[in-house]
């Protein structure tokens, strides 16, 4: 069974979560939040660039689930 491949990007203690394999594309997350997903950027994610609220909120509109976060 091929493994899961699972991106990791961290702002002090929360931490977004991406796996490349459930996303479908719907592009909400750099229409919602353009300052922190950057398709064409490496990294493409940086959490650093919004409020943990305004991630989590988008987060939580990701068709996919490919996005999600945990806090430690």
């Amino acid at each position: 069974m091929e493994k899961e491949i699972v991106k990791e990007y961290t702002k002090g203690d929360f931490t977004v979560i991406w796996k490349p394999k459930k996303c479908i594309h719907a592009e909400i997350c750099w229409k919602t939040l353009p300052e922190v997903y950057d398709p064409k950027g490496k990294p493409w994610i940086k959490p650093e660039n919004a409020s943990v609220d305004a991630l989590k909120s988008q987060i939580s509109k990701c068709p996919s689930g490919a996005l999600s976060y945990h806090i430690k």
